[in-house]
C-alpha cells in the first residue's frame, strides 16, 4: 500500500482517527492535502501547499510523517504553537495510528535553564525589585525538580523576564564541554533525545539557526532528516534573513561586563584587572545610547554615522571592547568562564569592526544605497530600543542559501500555511524561498462563506492618509460595535493609531483590551473570557491567534497593511529590485500587504459554527486598481457598503432561527491597476 493510501484511509470516514478520536471531522480537502504531502515524502520532492483555516492541515501532514517511517522534523513559527502541536496534537495522532514512533521537542538554548548561569546568579544580589527576589527563588525551587528544564514550564514568567538572561545560555556565554554542570545540561539532553527521535519538533528560529551553520557549539542539531514540514512557512524568509546575517547588539555587551564580574569571584587577582575595563564598556555603551537618541527609531548604518557624535561613541567602544578583550586575553586561563568571557570580547570586537566597514573599501557617501553596495547583497543597519540599541548586517536575498541547504538535505520538504498565495498564485513567496519548479496545492477553507460572514467595505471614509481618518474610522465603527455587541478585534498599521482609537473608545459600554497595557497572553484570555470585549492591537495581532465562538465576531483591519517604510532592509530590497529592472510595488509592496491582510483576516472565521463580519476601513480598496488583486485573494465572503446590512447580519445572530435573506450588494466597477498604494 502506498503512503498516499494508507494517509487516505486513516483520515477517512471510518478510519483510524475517526475511530479514536471522539471530535474527528473526515474533510475532502484534508485528504487531499495528506496525499500530496504523502506523495512528496514518498519522492523525496518539494510541495507547496496553501491550506485555509479549518482544512485540517496539522492531521494532514502528522498522519503521512508518522505513517512514513522517515526521520522527520516539523517547524512551527512560534514556540506557543509548538508546545500546541507536540503536546497536543501529535499525542492523539500518534496514539489513533497506533504507532510507536519516538518523538521530541526541541527548543533553542535560550528556553532551557542552565545550571551554571543559575549558580553563578545566586551570589549576585541585582535584583531590581523584591518581586524579582521572590521570582527567582521560585526559579531555583523549579530547578530542583524540573526533568526538561523548560522555561516555559513556569507560569507567570514573561517572555522578556530580566531574570530569563541570567539563568539560561547563549551561543556565546556557554562554556561548552568545559562546563561543571555538563552532565546535567538541559540542551544536551533534549539534543540527544532529538537525535534519537523519530520526529522532532521545533521552531523555525532553531531550523534557521542550524541550516545558517550557527550550531551554538553543539554539532549539527537536526541530523539525518529525511524529510521536512515547515508550517506557517509563510514566515521563513523574513525570519531567514536574520539567521544568514549578523548581528550584535547593547544588552549581550551589558550582560558580558556583569558576566566578567561574576566570573572573577572564583579567581584570586582577576577583579582589579578587570573591574576599571568593564567599567570603561558599561560607559562607553551608555553614552553611545544617549548619542544615537536623536536618531530615527531605524536607519542605515550612513545615517548612525553620517552624525558624528554617534561616530565617536561607536569609535569609544570599539575602544572599550578592545580593552576589555585585551585585559581577558591574560586571565583566559585562569577559569573556563573567563576563558568563554575572552572568546565574546573577540568575537564582539569583530563584529562591530565588520559592522563599522574597517576592513571595507570606503563606499560612496552620497546615498544610503552606499551601504547595500559597500557590503554586496547584504544591509547594514541599526534599530533602537527603549533601553537599547541592536546593529545588524542583513541580506537582502536568501533564496540561494535556502535552496542549497535545502538541496544537500536530499529530503523532502512540505512548505504549508493558511497565507501563501496572492490572487491565487504561489509565484512571490516561492521565489522568496528559493523554490525553482515546486509542486502546488491550494485547499481552501471548508467554510460556508455565504453564510457565515460578511465583509462591510463603509462608504465615505477619506483616504487613510488625510488629516480627520481616525475620527472618520472610530464613528463608522461604533455602530459597527453597538449591532455586534462589542466581540470584535481592531487591527491597526501603526501604534500611533492604535492609541488615538483606544482613548476615543474608552468609556464604551464594552471591557477594552488595549495592546502594550498587558501582556499579550493575558489580554487574549481577558478578552475571551469577557464575551464582548474589545481588543485593540497592530500587527503582531495578525498571526497566531485563535479565538472561536462568540467571543470574536468582528475583525476591523484599518488600513492595507503595506510594510512600514521606516524598516531599512525594506527599503533596500525595493532598491534592488528597482535596480534590476523589476516592479518594486507589484514585485514585492503588494504581495507583501496581500499575505499580512489575509493573516488578518483568518482571525474571524475559525470553526464551522463561527459568524463575523470583517470590516475593511481602507478606501483603496475600490478606489485604486490593485485593490482587485486584495479582493481577489481574500475568501469568498458576500460584500456590503450598507451599515443596515451589518446591522441585519448580527439581528439574526441573535434570532438564529429567522431566514437569512442575500445581500450581496453591489460593487462598483474597479479602476484600471496602477502601481502606487
Amino acid at each position: 500500500m502506498s503512503l498516499a493510501t494508507a494517509s487516505r484511509e486513516a483520515l477517512s470516514a471510518d478510519g483510524a482517527l475517526a475511530r479514536q478520536l471522539d471530535a474527528f471531522t473526515p474533510r475532502a480537502a484534508q485528504l487531499r492535502l495528506a496525499e500530496a504531502i504523502a506523495d512528496a515524502f514518498q519522492q523525496r520532492d518539494v510541495l507547496l501547499a496553501e491550506a485555509g483555516t479549518g482544512t485540517g492541515k496539522t492531521f494532514a501532514y502528522l498522519v503521512p510523517a508518522l505513517l512514513s517511517g522517515l526521520k522527520t522534523i516539523v517547524s512551527t513559527g512560534t514556540r506557543a504553537l509548538q508546545d500546541q502541536l507536540y503536546h497536543r496534537d501529535l499525542p492523539r495522532v500518534r496514539a489513533a495510528l497506533g504507532v510507536g514512533l519516538r518523538s521530541a521537542l526541541l527548543k533553542g538554548r535560550a528556553n532551557y535553564l542552565c545550571r551554571y548561569r543559575l549558580d553563578q546568579a545566586r551570589g549576585e544580589p541585582r535584583f531590581a525589585s523584591p518581586e524579582q527576589a521572590a521570582q527567582f527563588q521560585r526559579i531555583v525551587a523549579w530547578a530542583g525538580h524540573t526533568r526538561f528544564g523548560d522555561v516555559a514550564e513556569l507560569d507567570g514568567l514573561a517572555d522578556d523576564s530580566p531574570l530569563l538572561p541570567m539563568v539560561t545560555s547563549t551561543v556565546d556565554n556557554c562554556l561548552g564541554s568545559d562546563c561543571p554542570f555538563w552532565s546535567e545540561c538541559f540542551v544536551v539532553q533534549a539534543r540527544q533525545r532529538a537525535q534519537e527521535a523519530d520526529l522532532v519538533v521545533v521552531n523555525h528560529h532553531l531550523l534557521l539557526a542550524d541550516l545558517a551553520l550557527k550550531q551554538e557549539g553543539f554539532g549539527e542539531i537536526l541530523p539525518g532528516a529525511q524529510a521536512f514540514v515547515i508550517d506557517e512557512a509563510h514566515q521563513l524568509p523574513e525570519l531567514a534573513a536574520g539567521f544568514f546575517g549578523e548581528g550584535f547588539g547593547m544588552r549581550p555587551w551589558q550582560e558580558l561586563a556583569r558576566d566578567c564580574l561574576a566570573e572573577c569571584r572564583g579567581v584570586a587577582g582577576a577583579q582589579p584587572v578587570l573591574q576599571q575595563p568593564v567599567a570603561t564598556l558599561e560607559m562607553a555603551l551608555r553614552q553611545l545610547r544617549a548619542a544615537m537618541e536623536p536618531l530615527p527609531p531605524r536607519g542605515t548604518r550612513w545615517r548612525a554615522l553620517a552624525a558624528p557624535d554617534v561616530a565617536e561613541g561607536f569609535d569609544v567602544l570599539a575602544a572599550a571592547l578592545a580593552r576589555l578583550r585585551d585585559a581577558l586575553a591574560v586571565l583566559r586561563e585562569a577559569s573556563p568562564g573567563l576563558d568563554a568571557c575572552h572568546a565574546r570580547a573577540l568575537e564582539g570586537a569583530a563584529r562591530l569592526a565588520r559592522w563599522l566597514g574597517e576592513d571595507a573599501p570606503l563606499p560612496d557617501f552620497e546615498s544610503d544605497d552606499a551601504d547595500v553596495a559597500a557590503a554586496g547583497n547584504d544591509v547594514l543597519w541599526y534599530e533602537l530600543t527603549p533601553r537599547g540599541f541592536r546593529c545588524q548586517r542583513t541580506p537582502l536575498d536568501v533564496s540561494g542559501p535556502l535552496r542549497e541547504h535545502r538541496q544537500r538535505s536530499h529530503a523532502a520538504w512540505v512548505f504549508t500555511s493558511a497565507t501563501l498565495t496572492v490572487d491565487g498564485d504561489f509565484d512571490h513567496l516561492a521565489a522568496r524561498l528559493g523554490l525553482d519548479d515546486p509542486h502546488t496545492l491550494v485547499q481552501p477553507s471548508p467554510f460556508d462563506w455565504p453564510v457565515q460572514a460578511l465583509c462591510y467595505l463603509p462608504q465615505q471614509l477619506p483616504d487613510p492618509a488625510a488629516r480627520g481618518f481616525g475620527a472618520a474610522l472610530i464613528a463608522t465603527l461604533r455602530p459597527v460595535l453597538d449591532a455586534s455587541q462589542g466581540r470584535a478585534f481592531l487591527l491597526f498599521a501603526s501604534h500611533r493609531a492604535l492609541r488615538e482609537a483606544a482613548d476615543a473608545l474608552r468609556g464604551g459600554p464594552w471591557p477594552l483590551f488595549v495592546q502594550g497595557e498587558a501582556p499579550r497572553a493575558s489580554l487574549l484570555q481577558r478578552f475571551r473570557e469577557s464575551g464582548n470585549g474589545v481588543l485593540l492591537g497592530s500587527a503582531s495581532f495578525r498571526e497566531g491567534v485563535d479565538v472561536a465562538g462568540d467571543a470574536l465576531s468582528v475583525v476591523v483591519i484599518d488600513k492595507l497593511p503595506f510594510a512600514a517604510p521606516d524598516d531599512p532592509v525594506y527599503e533596500a530590497r525595493l532598491d534592488a529590485i528597482r535596480r534590476a529592472g523589476g516592479n518594486p510595488f507589484r514585485d514585492e509592496q503588494l504581495p507583501q500587504a496581500v499575505i499580512a491582510l489575509k493573516q488578518g483576516v483568518g482571525r474571524l472565521i475559525r470553526s464551522e459554527s463561527d459568524r463575523g463580519v470583517l470590516v475593511l476601513c481602507d478606501p483603496r480598496l475600490l478606489s485604486r486598481g490593485y485593490g482587485r488583486v486584495f479582493l481577489d485573494s481574500l475568501p469568498p465572503f458576500r460584500r456590503t457598503r450598507e451599515l443596515a446590512d451589518v446591522q441585519a447580519f448580527f439581528a439574526r445572530q441573535w434570532q438564529p432561527d429567522a431566514d437569512a435573506p442575500g445581500m450581496e450588494t453591489a460593487m462598483p466597477s474597479l479602476p484600471d491597476p496602477d502601481v502606487t498604494p
